[in-house]
């Protein structure tokens, strides 16, 4: 068994799990840990658990050390220089007529290297932006190109719910979402309505999609006839809350039945 704990990056809201080294940790607390792109500052967001071996994504890297002030201080820099680096690529990216929107701009806690995200329609030929940008900061210069669902997470917003995006809040990942689970929950297909404000698919529609399933497992399916209590004709719709169903009768009546535990 690996003690591990969960650590979260500046612009990121995924987790990543890394040994404690023996160390004493709190959910809050600044870390220096080991990547592999060298040193990173991070933040403790989890509490220590017990994994076992075969469980481990190899190699499992090691959290160095507690957050010093000095550290803090290195890292309060690195932001300041970042915000630099960002209005540089702009403004190099606009002389060389590159179109590109950024997004982000971070170092590594030791700066050896400079990673940016941004948005693009094409693919972009940066070689001579990352030329550019690698001579003023001496650095190794990572240029990503993102996704639009990547954009709101870093950026952030509020949802058609009123509240701030899922993404930027507390998901870790993006699970896979597809229009069949709006289907299941008898959402209307309304791209207004379905899609978030990245444009794609919302990420909540996967959150009570199990539930109805195992909820529809009883219920005859749509579209269906069937003879039930005296009446027949054609299922129409599902009252997963009353636990009823609708069928339409050859005459056009409308008639709500409640469902049998052992139906179909």
């Amino acid at each position: 068994m690996f003690d591990v704990i969960g650590i979260k990056f500046e612009n990121s809201n995924r987790l990543y799990f890394f040994d404690i080294n023996n160390l004493e940790l709190e959910k809050g607390q600044a870390v220096i840990v080991e990547t592999e792109k060298g040193l990173q500052y991070g933040i403790v967001a989890t509490e220590t658990r017990k994994i076992e071996e075969k469980d481990i994504i190899t190699p499992m890297r090691k959290i160095v050390r507690i957050a010093t002030t000095k550290d803090e201080e290195q890292n309060a820099d690195n932001i300041k220089l970042g915000a630099k680096a960002l209005e540089d690529a702009k403004k190099y990216a606009n002389k060389l007529q590159l179109d590109m929107h950024f997004i982000n701009a971070t170092f590594t806690f030791d700066k050896n290297q400079l990673i940016y995200n941004f948005l693009a329609d094409e693919r972009v030929d940066f070689r001579e932006l990352a030329k550019k940008l690698a001579s003023i900061y001496k650095t190794r210069i990572e240029l990503r190109q993102i996704g639009v669902r990547d954009k709101a997470k870093e950026v952030g917003g509020l949802g058609p719910c009123g509240r701030y995006l899922c993404c930027n809040t507390f998901l870790t990942d993006f699970d896979s979402v597809s229009i069949n689970m709006a289907k299941n929950q008898y959402i209307a297909l309304n791209p207004t309505k379905i899609n978030g404000i990245c444009g794609r698919l919302l990420c909540c529609l996967k959150y009570e999609d199990d539930q109805y399933t195992e909820m529809k497992k009883n219920y005859p399916d749509i579209g269906v006839y069937i003879k039930k209590d005296n009446v027949s004709g054609k299922v129409v719709s599902h009252n997963l809350f009353k636990k009823t169903y609708t069928i339409e009768c050859n005459d056009k009546t409308l008639v709500e039945l409640p469902i049998d535990d052992e139906s179909n």
